[in-house]
């Protein structure tokens, strides 16, 4: 039997570009037949809409009250919630699990993390990092960063990002680090939900009972498969990046390394037929 995870979902009530409520949204995802969904809402240098004047404390207890009002709903109604978070540099974000609340309470730096130090942390406490939508190419971006050395995973197929292009690179990049990829919604409004294609999100082979769990799954490199539309991250090579590109090592430092060069080391995406979902596919997540 597998399991269905949402990876990557805001909250109004805690993400300041969110329109819905964590607990607007449990019935829709046990309709569609998840197993359960990670909250993970923006964190203090993100979209947030929790006060940074507040002390850390406050801050936190804010923060973390739209996860645990969701969580409840979820025992509620049946379908299990767990935390995360989603953090931002200068524009490149990193989707951040297997810390709580407890934790942040007693880790008032966090707020002054850089992308290493943030990296080194969480794994020394048991968690994970992963790149969310790293080619995502808006106005609001200037450069993309991608974290070769910073990241235990890369988030390959984003609901939210306007252009499949963009997942196809990230799969891409992914393949050349040799990293695990992931799948998510990136959903703000449970509208969202009505466009079942549009929702993705990562399959285990074993039932979640903690966020441990899922960050085992990646750091093992032990991920089920991936729900996501047909075709999404389909690498063609006339994907186009119109950003300038800063690569950084596992010391957070440029490597001058131009993106193609890099993309270059991957092999050419490998996909299952036979795991297909219908109006979704299944991909392996094996490099």
């Amino acid at each position: 039997m597998n399991y269905l995870y949402e990876t990557h979902l805001h909250t109004c009530k805690a993400s300041h570009c969110a329109v819905s409520r964590g607990q607007d949204y449990i019935a829709a995802y046990k309709a569609l037949g998840y197993t359960g969904i990670i909250v993970t809402d923006h964190f203090i240098h993100g979209n947030s809409c929790v006060s940074r004047n507040l002390s850390w404390k406050d801050w936190v207890n804010r923060f973390c009250r739209s996860y645990e009002e969701t969580r409840e709903a979820g025992e509620r109604e049946g379908l299990d919630v767990f935390f995360g978070w989603e953090e931002t540099f200068a524009g490149d974000d990193y989707l951040v699990y297997g810390l709580d609340k407890q934790w942040l309470l007693q880790h008032p730096e966090a707020a002054h993390w850089t992308r290493r130090d943030q990296y080194e942390t969480v794994r020394l406490y048991g968690g994970c990092v992963v790149q969310a939508h790293p080619f995502r190419q808006h106005a609001y971006i200037d450069t993309l960063h991608l974290s070769t050395g910073c990241v235990d995973g890369v988030e390959a197929a984003n609901a939210n990002n306007r252009e499949p292009s963009y997942d196809a690179l990230a799969m891409k990049y992914a393949q050349a680090l040799g990293l695990p990829v992931t799948a998510g919604t990136d959903i703000h409004d449970v509208q969202e939900l009505s466009h079942p294609d549009m929702v993705f999100g990562v399959y285990l082979d074993k039932k979640m009972h903690t966020i441990g769990d899922y960050v085992r799954a990646i750091r093992d490199h032990t991920l089920g498969g991936l729900r996501m539309s047909p075709g999404r991250c389909d690498f063609r090579g006339n994907e186009r990046v119109t950003l300038p590109v800063d690569i950084r090592d596992k010391a957070d430092l440029s490597t001058g390394e131009e993106l193609f060069s890099l993309l270059e080391r991957g092999s050419i995406l490998r996909r299952d037929p036979a795991l297909s979902e219908g109006p979704q596919e299944r991909v392996s997540t094996g490099l």
